[in-house]
């Protein structure tokens, strides 16, 4: 099965991708240079660490070629779900007891970043909002305790 991703969070990825490539890769590969000419190896915290970066990095471009190659990229422009929640939604929630609305979009588990309000489709959040529709409570099992939530708006933005 494809992954679902957004077409901003593909853009999003291509985008860092391309960095570590173009900018990323050849800066480690000249610090290791660098580094070598230092002399004894065994003992050179800068190569060590110029090749523990290398690692990441070259991980971190397999990583988001596979991604990438095997996702199912979405445009949620053109997805017309109406009030129902479905992958790509833009949901504004309200909290029953304190009144505070919060706005998630679900997207794929790669793209997902919290701190933009972006969440995994795979999270208990997300599952529990799938299918649902503009109106409807949703109770959450949350690490705090048991939050529920009213879904006040659910849009499909590009």
């Amino acid at each position: 099965m494809r992954a679902p991703m957004t077409m901003q969070g593909a853009q999003r990825l291509r985008a860092e991708l391309e960095e570590l490539k173009s900018v990323k890769r050849p800066a480690v590969i000249n610090a290791i240079a660098e580094a070598r000419a230092h002399g004894d190896l065994k003992e050179n915290a800068e190569y060590h660490a110029a090749r523990e970066q290398q690692g990441f990095i070259e991980g971190r471009i397999k990583q988001l070629e596979g991604e990438i190659s095997h996702a199912e990229i979405i445009d949620v422009s053109k997805l017309d779900a109406g009030s129902r929640v479905v992958f790509g939604a833009t949901v504004t929630l309200a909290d029953v007891e304190t009144d505070e609305e919060k706005r998630y979009q679900i997207v794929g588990d790669l793209e997902a970043d919290i701190k933009q309000a972006l969440i995994a489709v795979s999270s208990p959040l997300a599952r529990a909002l799938i299918g649902k529709h503009e109106g409807d409570a949703v109770t959450l099992d949350a690490p705090g305790g048991r939050r529920e939530y009213e879904i006040v708006g659910v849009a499909y933005l590009g």
